[in-house]
Formats: structure tokens, C-alpha cells, sequence
């Protein structure tokens, strides 16, 4: 068998590296689960809200200035109705991916916009399009909705002026995530039709990200040139010293964020592309049995003489019963190693962390991620053990693939 990383690195030595399973990041506070996807609203949020409720605030004074300070109120309700918006953006692409098979991790509302956290790809060009067309489609249709209702309310009142607010954000909204480059929807509606030319998925990845990149650079230049000419309907002479820079700082998070999600877009389609090389197979650590009372010490003595780097434990009858968590073997001082049982540090086995050798690429992480654990039980068909796969194991393994240049 091939170890993955540090190979001659005997059982119950301290690990050279910060191997373990990476921490699950919070998604901030917790909405509701519509769907049955988690919704979450990023700290990031509360911090837009404000920056919303202030901005419309102004405009509301101009507007309307007999709401008096009643104007932060209102435009703190535009604000949570936009994201509603938003949010209605997101589950549009969420009921697409369900209807399509595709498993949604959660749902985020945060800075600039929402995300929706599919975990698999498309598996076809056709699906990629409508599941990144429905949300800018559904925000039009919010736009066409709104705009029945400013037509249908006295122009000049609080309700005319939310609904005018609303109409023009979500054709913002749409207009904004159509731009042919990804991270945006538009990137990957562009992706798919690159990839139906093409045949292959990697290249129309590719394209999008770089018309990405280049939207990044357009948006860094452009925003501010177009707003200090007047291009944007606002009269130069209202332009102060103050809107110029708040322009430039708003183009400069955008055209960040654009280029990062482009280069996040590239990497993670380069990684899905050498998935299949991740096989269980190849990354299983060599095992050997021990049952239950068996000292540590001993346990270790085997295992190092025949060359494993994993322990089993096993009941009378040869059977496995459980897995020696290596992170608990290396916090065992080596004086108390005879002392210990291999039982206080071995973790049960649990239906899900028995794996088959024959697994490999998105099949094998989905195994893994359905039951969390440091240390799986790896089997050939017939049942009999094949040794031990580590989670460490495992990232390192991606951390490799990763780090090798594209071909």
C-alpha cells in the first residue's frame, strides 16, 4: 500500500505537520431552513444594513423631509426588504439544485449579496445554465412586481418610494449578475456555453474566470470614472471630495471580490478535475489487529515491526470493532504506553466509518463527509480488513494535488 505523507514516520510519533480536520466555520446566525437549507446571515450583514439604512436615510431626507428622524426607520425596513430580495434571489437557485439532484450545503447572506453553497456540479452544460439563470430571472420578475406596485400607489409617499427603491435594486440586482464572469451568475451562464462549445467543463471554467478578472479590473477603473463624469445620471457639481472616495473604496471591495471569487472559481475546478486521483486504495495506512486489553506499548511494537501505521481493534472472533485514534496514541507519554489498553484510545466503529477500498474522488469525500471522523475502517468487497484512512491523510492529499501546477 502507498502512505499518504510522512511514510516512514513510525505509529505513535508526533506528526510533523498541522494535520487534522479542518474546523467547520460558522455561518453566522441562523434564519431558518427553508427548503430544508440552512439559511444564515453573516456578521457582514448587520454592517451593510447600517451603511443601507444611512445611505437611503439621506435620500429619503431630500425626498421626503417631513419624516424627520421616521426616515432611519424606514430605510431600515428597505434594507431587510432588499435582502429579502436577495435572499428570494438564492432560493431560486436552490430549488433549481435540488430539482436537479444537487445537494445545497446552506444559504448565506452577507456582504454584497447572498450565496448559495452548492456541493456538486452540474452535470451538464444545460443544467449549469438554468441553474445559474434562474436567480437573476427571478429578480427581474421581483423588479416586474414592484414595478406594478409603484404604478398602483401615490408617487411622492413612504409605500411609492420603497416600491421605486425595491423596483431598482433588484434590476441592480439582475443587471449586476448577468456580467459574463464568474464568480457572478453571468460567469457561469458564459461557463456553460463555453463548455457545450468546448466539451470540456475546465476550459469554459477558465474563460469565465479570466472575463472575471477582467470584469474586476473594468469595475476597479470604471466604477469611479463613470460616477465623477456624470455618466450615472448624478450632476458633477454634487460630486464632493467625500462621494469620490466612498465611490472608489465601494469599487475597490468590488473588483476584490469579483477577482477572488474568479480565482476561488479556477482552484476549485481544478481540484474537482484531479478528484479522481484521491483513492482510498492509495491512502489507506496499513493496519494490524489488536484486541481490546492489549498494552499500547505492544500494540505499537507490532505495528512498527510490520511496517503498519495504524491499529485495529478487534473482538475474539478477528472482527473490528473499533480504530486507535492516532492524536489520542501520540498523547500518551511513552513511560505510561505500557500501562495503557489499546481500548481508552480506540473509537468505535460507527456504520458510516467502515469504507471501501474501491472509493475514490467525489464519491470517497462524500462518504467521508457523511460521517465525521479522524480515522475510518477500510474494507476490500469481501469485508476483510484493508487498513486504516486518515482524515490528515487525506488533506494532505489535496493540499498536493493542489499545490501541482495545471497541465
Amino acid at each position: 500500500m502507498d502512505d499518504s505523507g510522512e511514510s516512514g514516520k513510525p505509529l505513535g510519533e508526533p506528526p510533523g505537520g498541522s494535520g487534522g480536520r479542518p474546523r467547520e466555520t460558522g455561518g453566522g446566525l441562523l434564519m431558518g431552513r427553508p427548503f430544508g437549507v440552512p439559511v444564515y446571515v453573516a456578521p457582514s450583514w448587520f454592517l451593510v444594513a447600517a451603511l443601507i439604512t444611512w445611505v437611503f436615510g439621506g435620500q429619503l431626507d431630500r425626498i421626503l423631509p417631513e419624516l424627520g428622524n421616521l426616515r432611519y426607520l424606514v430605510s431600515l425596513f428597505f434594507a431587510v426588504a432588499f435582502y429579502a430580495s436577495v435572499l428570494v434571489h438564492e432560493l431560486a437557485h436552490t430549488v433549481a439544485a435540488l430539482r436537479f439532484g444537487l445537494p445545497v450545503r446552506r444559504i448565506q447572506l452577507q456582504f454584497f449579496g447572498g450565496v448559495s453553497e452548492i456541493e456538486k456540479e452540474s452535470e451538464t452544460p444545460g443544467r449549469e445554465f438554468v441553474l445559474a439563470f434562474v436567480g437573476p430571472l427571478l429578480s427581474l420578475a421581483l423588479a416586474g412586481v414592484f414595478y406594478v406596485g409603484v404604478e398602483s400607489v401615490e408617487p411622492g409617499t413612504v409605500p411609492g418610494v420603497l416600491l421605486a427603491g425595491l423596483m431598482i435594486s433588484n434590476l441592480i440586482v439582475a443587471a449586476f449578475n448577468l456580467l459574463p464572469g464568474l464568480p457572478l451568475d453571468g460567469g457561469r451562464m458564459l461557463r456553460a456555453v463555453v463548455w457545450k462549445l468546448s466539451g470540456k467543463p475546465m476550459t469554459g471554467t477558465v474563460a469565465a474566470a479570466w472575463t472575471g478578472r477582467a470584469l474586476a479590473v473594468a469595475v476597479l477603473v470604471g466604477l469611479p470614472l463613470l460616477t465623477h463624469t456624470g455618466a450615472l445620471g448624478r450632476a458633477t457639481d454634487d460630486i464632493s471630495g467625500v462621494d469620490t472616495i466612498t465611490d472608489a473604496l465601494l469599487a475597490a471591495i468590488l473588483a476584490a471580490i469579483i477577482w477572488t471569487g474568479a480565482g476561488n472559481s479556477l482552484r476549485m475546478a481544478r481540484l474537482r478535475e484531479r478528484l479522481p486521483e484521491l483513492r482510498a486504495r492509495a491512502l489507506t495506512r496499513r493496519a494490524v489487529p489488536v484486541e481490546s486489553a492489549t498494552p499500547l506499548s505492544e500494540a505499537l511494537r507490532r505495528a512498527n515491526e510490520a511496517g503498519a501505521r495504524a491499529l485495529v481493534v478487534v473482538d475474539g472472533q478477528g472482527k473490528p470493532t473499533a480504530v486507535v485514534r492516532e492524536t489520542a496514541i501520540v498523547g500518551v507519554p511513552e513511560h505510561r504506553r505500557p500501562w495503557v489498553a489499546v481500548s481508552g484510545l480506540a473509537q468505535d466503529l460507527k456504520p458510516g466509518m467502515r469504507v471501501s477500498a474501491e472509493l475514490s474522488g467525489e464519491e470517497l469525500l462524500d462518504t467521508l463527509r457523511a460521517t465525521p471522523a479522524t480515522e475510518y475502517l477500510v474494507v476490500e468487497e469481501t469485508g476483510e480488513i484493508y487498513g486504516v484512512l486518515s482524515t490528515a491523510d487525506v488533506e494532505r492529499a489535496f493540499v498536493a494535488a493542489m499545490a501541482r501546477p495545471a497541465s
